[in-house]
């Protein structure tokens, strides 16, 4: 008889790598290649797997998609049961309907591809020696690791890879905060000096008395997160430009007192510095140095250097200063100077000094009600004070986590949309709260008796009309023989009859009141619209809905999404659409003439403007702000928070259009859309502009004139088309205004209109389209198949037929056997330097980015992190604007690789025969297949970082076969999450993919203790020995 629990955990397992739902067929498989074994369920006393399968209700569950296939997904039993006892306690005074259970999967919403998932807000605790939990084989742990992991007052850490403090908290690129402690530098490590000079200026500033230099590192760590390097302690004395360093008539030649330079001459950079400015740089005038540190408080992320010319002349309608770009340590009394490319010193970025105070000490978490009330709450909270008397009732903490869940309670203002934050802390403490509420005002003998005089402002406890529940509320006003309450954890106020209110426990304050607000970004100047608001009313009230929040403080900045769905739908865009004018759209007829093809996209899309009022409309609207901006000399119109689904402006063919933010990659490099003529572009953020308030209103009105058209009659799909096709259609049609079009059929479900297009105004003949042209060219002849060479190279992007399909793939075999020995990549590709590590024994702070098993897992060192951001960031910008052009792929080759939306750095593991690459990312360790379409050389400003996914084993446990079990458990605990780790042993190799560490990882993210990986790993292996 097999084991069924066994199966149990076999079949989770599996369902939990597929969120997304697999085969019935599938399931099948995917669990003999975890296990060996088929599914026994004939052995468990099932026909068929589909009747096992059923009886497994808090495993699997099983719908049919669209096509009639069966598909079984992971259950959330536990978690759907809790949010439908969320939703069913979810009160509303409006009695209009049973609430919708919408949202039970919780799918997450993932961050940008080059952004580490979620805020880390660890701190680094000090921990006692002889509490650690040390296996025999680290008994004697290092000073150093402790010093690694010594929290400093409960202050929460700063990346160790940051390489300045940001303004307001901001963290660079988004990385979470990790550890304030540093590992000690490697002796002779290279370091930027221009940087470390600015930042030693800027000690000094603090110091102007001078101070011990054996003081210098540990003020550098506690100002930066980050260590002083050891060889910039040495070249101290060299930097007279910087600091003069004094000795003592003390014997001790490690006392040293360094003073500001006395003499404020030019810097004399050591090492890979930058070029010397120039002697005598002129001074920035006072307006100038306005005009700079307004421009980087709205790019509180940071701005790139090279982008301060452009900006500063489209801001203020002057140029900037030649020698401000040449002589940047000009700035350094506001603002902060980064350098992450070392090779590059031209490459930097500027952020804007933190000032001191300003309100620093507010808690960003902190989310009160009492912001932008009522005029009936504001009466309550005038009395509220003198009429709790001594109990206070905590503040409520926004989720650390980047995108909690939450239910929408109402909205009657944009501005101040009430919800309830769904799990541990939050809905679940509540329940748990009105359950012990409902115990201790019972209706048994010994209940509590109701409050003859209930006060205006009084918490109390209440027995809800038309349920048998006991809420907490809070006295609005008294009437006659009935009191308005309102429910402060479930938003919304009832007229009550006196007898069902209670004096409320002094227990039952504890929990912070659980109804609040939030902002719906984007809407702000809509917030009170008719549309707007029933739109929301119709798509989120009442729902189970993700948040992203884009602004902590006392009433969140967030944007919604519904991910029930197959795809997610952000709630403010779709409220944002409410505001359309429909009768500026293109009226929908059989033929259009004078007809402009704005794009013509690789898959064969093609994207057309047709006359309309609207489109007229948005010209003339577009001309006046062009206009506008000229007139105007503020950074008002720049947009400092950007986020997915925005409307703004951006330049096309030098003119401002409208676009829609479509992708982040990091806080600088973004993906948008031009909706007006069908474009994807990524830019920078300075690229974008706000649209200006008094065209606004007018421009939301108008809907995306970029009408979406497929070809009719071609034997080939779209997504099918050869480059050849695509390029001989641009040629054709682009640039040329008096088109004309025939619909041939309308796809509502594609949103997409069939079309037969021609380059003149007679479309009466089928034989003049370009429709009929191409079908009778040879444009559209399929390549034969792509076999491999000698060479294991595969010539794409034209090879493989496009590699359009990722279907099928998986029954194609790669070019090389797991016996082959891989070759060596060609000589005339350099490599990046190798990653540095610590010696043996030292500690880093790393990210586990893949976990397979305690035998194989790939770190990421924290050091670089944020470099690795702007790199990827950079090759976004780069490989989006180049053309596909035919390359060469040969196995074993590095290569730049599009995978989802982001470019990666690739090793090119094997080729296949349907024009797919499997390819390994370098920096992050997983294993990805690919078009041959998707793959660039990888250009030599892209090959200066070392590659930053370097692969380990974990230390203190034995090498052994490790079973699913046991390797769920171990990812559970490492995968994806920042952690130290203590270096055992290094095992080098020729290519830098082939190192590998073995390592002890240590989780410091509790409070009370350090957590040592290994020790739980080798518990739960004697666990399984012992029940074997």
């Amino acid at each position: 008889m097999a084991d069924v629990e066994l199966v149990k955990k076999m079949l989770r397992a599996v369902l939990q790598a597929n969120k997304g739902g697999v085969s019935l067929s599938r399931l099948q498989s995917e669990y003999k290649e975890l296990t060996g074994d088929q599914i026994p369920h004939k052995q468990m006393g099932h026909n068929n797997l589909d009747a096992l399968l059923e009886t497994m209700p808090s495993v699997v569950r099983m719908e049919r998609n669209r096509s009639g296939e069966m598909m079984c997904f992971p259950s959330l039993a536990n978690e759907t049961t809790h949010i439908a006892k969320v939703v069913a306690r979810q009160r509303s005074s409006k009695k209009t309907g049973r609430p919708h259970l919408v949202n039970t999967q919780m799918r997450v919403k993932p961050a940008a591809p080059l952004v580490l998932n979620g805020k880390c807000l660890f701190t680094v605790k000090t921990t006692d020696i002889s509490a650690l939990s040390v296996s025999p084989r680290v008994s004697s742990v290092p000073v150093a690791l402790h010093s690694t992991m010594g929290r400093e007052g409960g202050k929460p850490g700063v990346l160790a890879g940051d390489t300045s403090p940001k303004p307001g908290g901001c963290e660079p690129f988004l990385i979470p905060a990790l550890f304030s402690g540093r590992l000690t530098p490697g002796k002779g490590k290279p370091y930027n000096p221009q940087q470390v000079q600015s930042r030693i200026k800027e000690v000094l500033g603090k110091y102007s008395n001078g101070f011990w230099v054996s003081k210098l590192p540990q003020i550098y760590r506690e100002l930066y997160k980050q260590d002083l390097p050891t060889e910039a302690i040495k070249d101290l004395e060299t930097w007279t430009h910087i600091c003069t360093v004094e000795k003592t008539c003390s014997s001790n030649p490690s006392e040293l007192l360094l003073y500001p330079a006395k003499d404020k001459a030019s810097p004399t950079l050591s090492s890979s510095s930058s070029p010397s400015p120039p002697s005598s740089p002129t001074p920035l005038s006072p307006d100038l140095k306005v005009k700079l540190e307004e421009l980087l408080i709205k790019y509180s992320n940071g701005l790139w250097a090279h982008a301060l010319p452009k900006l500063f002349q489209d801001t203020y309608k002057t140029k900037l200063p030649g020698h401000v770009l040449e002589n940047l340590h000009l700035l350094s009394d506001f603002c902060t100077i980064d350098y992450p490319m070392p090779d590059n010193p031209k490459r930097a970025i500027l952020y804007r000094r933190s000032s001191s105070g300003g309100g620093a000490g507010e808690d960003e978490n902190c989310n009160r009600r009492d912001s932008t009330t009522s005029e009936e709450e504001l009466k309550l909270r005038q009395e509220l004070g003198r009429r709790l008397s001594n109990h206070a009732v905590p503040s409520l903490q926004i989720p650390k986590e980047e995108y909690p869940s939450v239910l929408v309670v109402e909205a009657t203002n944009t501005n101040g949309v009430i919800l309830r934050y769904i799990g541990e802390g939050y809905s679940q403490a509540q329940e748990s709260m009105e359950d012990e509420m409902r115990e201790f005002y019972g209706l048994n003998q010994s209940s509590p008796t109701p409050l003859s005089a209930p006060l205006s402002g009084q918490l109390v406890a209440v027995r809800a009309e038309e349920e048998e529940e006991i809420l907490r509320a809070q006295v609005c006003e008294v009437l006659a023989d009935k009191v308005k309450v309102y429910y402060v954890d479930h938003g919304f106020s009832e007229v009550i009859s006196k007898a069902k209110v209670f004096d409320l426990q002094e227990k039952f304050f504890k929990l912070p009141f659980q109804a609040t607000k939030c902002k719906l970004a984007g809407l702000e100047p809509f917030c009170q619209d008719p549309g707007v608001l029933k739109k929301f009313e119709t798509m989120a009230s009442g729902r189970i809905l993700l948040a992203e929040i884009l602004e902590r403080g006392q009433i969140p900045l967030v944007v919604l999404y519904d991910t029930s769905q197959d795809d997610d739908v952000n709630i403010n865009a779709a409220c944002m659409k409410a505001l359309q004018d429909k009768t500026l759209a293109s009226p929908l007829q059989v033929a259009y003439m004078n007809v402009t093809v704005s794009s013509v996209c690789s898959d064969g899309t093609v994207y057309c403007q047709l006359p309309s009022r609207g489109l007229a409309k948005l010209n003339e609207i577009l001309e006046k702000i062009e206009t506008y901006f000229h007139s105007q000399v503020t950074s008002e119109f720049l947009v400092s928070r950007p986020f997915c689904g925005k409307r703004c402006l951006a330049r096309y063919k030098s003119k401002w259009s409208r676009v829609e933010i479509t992708n982040l990659h990091g806080s600088r490099v973004l993906d948008i859309l031009f909706i007006d003529v069908g474009v994807q572009a990524s830019v920078e953020v300075f690229e974008l502009r706000e649209i200006p308030p008094p065209f606004l209103r007018d421009l939301m009105a108008i809907p995306p004139q970029a009408v979406k058209c497929c070809l009719a009659d071609l034997a080939v799909s779209v997504g099918s088309w050869t480059p050849e096709a695509v390029q001989w259609l641009r040629e054709k049609v682009l640039n040329i205004t008096d088109c004309s079009m025939k619909v041939a059929k309308v796809d509502d479900a594609k949103r997409c209109i069939y079309v037969h297009l021609f380059t003149d105004k007679n479309f009466h003949d089928p034989a003049r389209s370009l429709n009929h042209q191409m079908a009778q060219s040879d444009l559209f002849k399929t390549q034969p198949d792509v076999f491999l060479t000698s060479h294991r190279s595969l010539s794409g992007p034209r090879g493989g037929g496009g590699g359009g399909g990722g279907g099928g793939g998986r029954g194609n075999t790669t070019t090389s056997t797991p016996s082959e020995t891989p070759s060596s990549p060609s000589s005339s590709l350099n490599l990046p330097p190798l990653l540095e590590l610590s010696p043996p024994g030292g500690n880093m702070d790393v990210y586990v980015s893949v976990a397979c098993h305690p035998g194989h897992f790939v770190l990421q060192p924290w050091r670089d992190m944020y470099k690795l951001v702007v790199l990827m960031g950079e090759m976004i910008l780069y490989y989006n604007k180049t053309e596909e052009k035919p390359l060469n792929i040969e196995k074993n080759q590095i290569y730049a690789a599009k995978v989802e939306n982001s470019w990666h750095r690739v090793l090119v593991k094997g080729v296949l025969t349907n024009g797919l690459v499997s390819v390994y990312e370098l920096d992050y360790g997983k294993h990805e297949l690919v078009s041959c379409t998707q793959l660039r050389p990888l250009i030599k400003e892209f090959r200066q970082l070392p590659f930053q996914g370097i692969t380990a084993q974990l230390a203190g446990v034995k090498p052994r076969q490790w079973s699913e079990e046991a390797s769920i458990v171990f990812r559970n605990h490492v995968e994806k999450k920042p952690l130290v780790a203590q270096l055992e042993a290094i095992q080098e190799a020729t290519n830098p993919w082939d190192r590998k560490l073995t390592v002890f990882l240590v989780d410091t993210s509790q409070e009370e203790r350090d957590i040592w990986v290994h020790d739980i790993m080798a518990e739960f292996a004697d666990e399984l020995t012992n029940e074997l």
